[in-house]
């Protein structure tokens, strides 16, 4: 067996100063997005579950005129449970609280959740609901709303990957395996990986965009008006990050996220990490990623050895030989379910939200993403993808070669259904 590739987390070289390098991200985001980057912003990191709750919880408790939530999942115990429970008392305080929520994404939520929070003071609409008999048999039970974004008195946004469920409750820590595995062997049900995530907060300028997204979707979807509240107050600059926001509505053809991220591809020197939860990519993806890898860019992705659902992962196992063939590094995470979504490229061109690389992030669902052309972050960015690696169990070209033919039918199988992925 050959030794592991190392990772390249260097800064760029001579012959590329990280000026020409940021110069050349940001034209090429541009040119993605059809849109100008947004000064002035403060962006940090948040890791798994409870981290990202506590932040959360902070700015909820904070609020003074309104609190928009967005979640593709909203579960009712464990932190759906401590969510109600602040979003109520601020709605009891006079905070205009609106909640919007996925009927396809949060189905195993009862119906007496939602009935709690409107007979507390919060508003509550329901994405495309599945008791429609009009949405059950029309290409709306299909279209989902997959983001997961929170506004606070338009000043403070959160975006990422992290859904409201029970599964984040513990983290992704070895540490935290550790304390299930102890329980498990205590007489306790069987223990389950943690769930591995990433999310975002956000002050400064950009957020008057992820409330517009916000109010959108809220106005196509709910009979309740958004008025009363002070939506987009002035915002001063606060930071030095140049961030844009790449978002799509559901089953729109046009996805700015997918232009901005191959563009990145096209223009990256040195290396990219990527990071996703399902890897069904389409045949433009592919090619990109191919391409970086024989021009010599250093690339690693970071996907999931277990997942929720094994349709996407087998799918994407479809493609690992073209991928390794091309040079590509690929790295499985086995100890925790991984669910971030995320790309950090030339230690500069950073991106952390909803989408995944598959046909249902592409097409089909509504997802929004966070952009951040920045060396600092894009260097702790990194830091979090070696972490993350050094858990993870990397795939060797030979050793793929010689998987077992169960192993290939069902990647074959799978792959047949890769568009509705």
């Amino acid at each position: 067996m050959s030794a592991p590739v190392p990772l390249r987390t260097q800064p760029m070289p001579a012959g590329a100063p990280p000026l020409m390098a940021a110069h050349s991200h940001a034209h090429a985001l541009v040119a993605g997005l059809g849109e100008p980057l947004v000064a002035g912003n403060r962006v940090a990191l948040l890791q798994d579950g409870p981290g990202t709750y506590a932040a959360m919880f902070e700015a909820i408790a904070n609020a003074r005129d309104h609190v928009n939530l967005e979640s593709y999942i909203l579960e009712a115990e464990g932190p759906g449970e401590e969510f109600a429970r602040r979003l109520i008392a601020r709605a009891k305080a006079g905070v205009r609280v609106n909640v919007l929520y996925d009927s396809f994404g949060s189905i195993g939520t009862p119906a007496s959740f939602f009935e709690h929070l409107r007979a507390n003071g919060v508003n509550v609409c329901e994405y495309n609901p599945l008791r429609r008999l009009g949405n059950l048999l029309s290409r709306a039970l299909h279209l989902r709303d997959h983001r997961k974004l929170m506004v606070v008195d338009g000043r403070i946004g959160f975006i990422g990957g992290v859904n409201i469920s029970p599964v984040y409750s513990a983290g992704s820590s070895p540490l935290a395996a550790l304390g299930r595995s102890v329980a498990a062997a205590g007489g306790e049900a069987p223990a389950k990986p943690g769930w591995r995530d990433t999310h975002v907060r956000v002050e400064g300028p950009i957020v008057a965009q992820l409330q517009h997204l916000f109010m959108r979707h809220w106005s196509r979807h709910s009979p309740i008006a958004l008025r009363g509240s002070h939506y987009f107050p002035p915002i001063a600059p606060v930071g030095e990050h140049r961030v844009a926001v790449a978002a799509c509505d559901a089953g729109r053809r046009r996805n700015p996220f997918y232009r901005a991220l191959l563009s990145a591809l096209a223009a990256a020197e040195q290396r990219i990490y990527l990071t996703t939860a399902y890897l069904v990519p389409t045949r433009r993806l592919m090619r990109a990623l191919v391409r970086a890898a024989r021009r010599g860019v250093d690339v690693h992705l970071l996907l999931p050895g277990v997942s929720d659902f094994w349709a996407p992962l087998q799918a994407g196992r479809s493609h690992y030989a073209r991928l390794l063939r091309a040079g590509v590094h690929l790295h499985e995470l086995h100890d925790t379910l991984l669910h971030a979504k995320t790309c950090v490229i030339d230690g500069l061109w950073t991106t952390v939200g909803s989408s995944n690389l598959d046909w249902r992030s592409f097409l089909h669902n509504a997802e929004a993403n966070l952009v951040i052309l920045d060396a600092t972050l894009g260097a702790e960015m990194e830091q979090v993808f070696l972490a993350d690696v050094a858990r993870s169990r990397e795939i060797r070209r030979d050793e793929w070669a010689r998987r077992g033919l169960r192993q290939r039918l069902v990647e074959m199988l799978a792959r047949r259904f890769e568009f509705f992925l």
